[in-house]
């Protein structure tokens, strides 16, 4: 066995000494670090990840995860396109979809009001294809949108104050109509037919989906989209789809990814999860720092007892023993209460916030800051048995001195200084 009885009878023994030991002011502020510690690296990491995640399925899912856009602005022969990329081996084998997109910013105006959005023409059958299952749709059904039809975020219908059925005027100044007094931005109104609830705050608030025809006219690019968008089977594997894109077609063509387009979102999100995780690891050393001290006077505190047991035999590397046993035991304790504090924090994390921002009558977690509606979670088991494992290597490492020291006691010394 690792330790003997003999080891873990006395190292549980000095561990429970009210003096030094557990019992200790110094002890227990370890073991509550080290739970804290763990705790808050849990839910922080699980928030991170729920975040990543969520951001990158919505923004990129809405977006496409290849892009296809040309040089001049618009592309005519969508269509022909399209059955080209189709016929393409490497990219029918990875695509689930290809979908042309009609896109530009426009002022948004109903009732007084106005603020500023994007239109987007897409096919509907497109989009009802694309919505995701948490997405709540109001009116009619996406299918049932007809040309000149408008499908708007339920934040932005709930700006312009306008209900299913009435008119948004939208004015885009790309789209001017020549008059005797010089270029007018063009404004047109739509009736508002459907709404959506997506969650996230960006597309809730700023944008507008039209069926692609629609769109067309109103930017006036007839029979011509603004970019395709591809869909992937896996997100994660779109070089392949990129090279083959890029081979394919024409002289004046642009293929990004969706790591291209959100490549400081993306990385602004790594940067931050690793500086927070570094962060809340202090909490855990400074803990493991906290066993070394208690460790410390108990060692100096049990010193002729330390004597007394080396005259009895016991040799060096089992005094080292004990003590590795009776510091390493806080991190143990520690790094167990943490986990199981910190995973029911994570997945209990919203109704939390709900109760905090209830009791405070604050909004802990606006929609316009933070881009979600909700705060999400994502538990990973490797980071959470990584985080505990963490803990208790640092509060063995903690031990190794005091543990040094005690094995380094002369009993000769010491027992004749008594």
């Amino acid at each position: 066995m690792l330790f003997s009885r003999l080891e873990r009878k006395i190292a549980f023994r000095y561990l429970g000494a009210k003096k030094r030991g557990f019992g200790s002011v110094i002890s227990w502020v370890s073991l509550i670090g080290i739970t804290l510690g763990v705790a808050t690296l849990i839910v922080v990491m699980s928030v991170m990840g729920g975040f990543h995640d969520t951001l990158l399925s919505r923004i990129v899912g809405m977006n496409g995860h290849v892009v296809v856009y040309h040089q001049d602005g618009a592309i005519k022969d969508y269509d022909f396109l399209i059955d080209k990329m189709k016929q393409n081996k490497i990219v029918a084998a990875n695509a689930t979809g290809i979908v042309p997109i009609a896109e530009g910013q426009v002022m948004a105006m109903a009732n007084g009001n106005n603020t500023g959005a994007m239109i987007r023409g897409i096919r509907m059958s497109d989009l009802a294809a694309k919505v995701e299952n948490g997405t709540r749709i109001y009116g009619k059904p996406l299918d049932q949108i007809r040309d000149g039809e408008l499908v708007a975020g339920a934040s932005l219908t709930r700006a312009l104050r306008v209900g299913m059925g009435d008119n948004i005027s939208l004015a885009s100044a790309n789209t001017s109509t020549p008059t005797p007094f010089g270029s007018m931005p063009r404004i047109m109104a739509y009736p508002v037919m459907s709404s959506f609830f997506m969650g996230m705050y960006e597309y809730d608030s700023g944008y507008i989906f039209m069926p692609l025809e629609t769109a067309q006219k109103y930017l006036n690019i007839p029979d011509a989209v603004t970019h395709i968008d591809l869909f992937l089977r896996n997100p994660e594997d779109t070089i392949a789809v990129r090279d083959a894109l890029a081979n394919l077609l024409p002289d004046g063509f642009v293929v990004r990814d969706w790591r291209d387009l959100n490549r400081g979102f993306v990385g602004a999100l790594q940067v931050e999860s690793n500086v927070m995780f570094l962060i809340l690891l202090l909490i855990v050393i400074v803990a493991a720092f906290n066993i070394v001290s208690s460790l410390v006077m108990l060692v100096k505190d049990k010193s002729k007892d330390i004597a007394v047991l080396r005259t009895f035999g016991v040799s060096r590397r089992s005094m080292m023993k004990i003590f590795i046993l009776s510091g390493t035991s806080i991190g143990v304790l520690g790094a167990f209460f943490g986990t199981v504090f910190g995973v029911l924090i994570a997945i209990y994390i919203e109704p939390i916030r709900q109760f905090f921002q209830w009791a405070t009558g604050r909004d802990l977690f606006p929609a316009e800051l933070y881009y979600l509606s909700e705060l999400p979670s994502k538990l990973v088991f490797s980071d959470v048995v990584g985080i505990a494992l963490i803990a208790i290597v640092l509060a063995f490492l903690a031990t190794l001195y005091p543990a040094w020291k005690a094995a380094s006691t002369d009993p000769v010394e010491v027992l004749r200084n008594e």
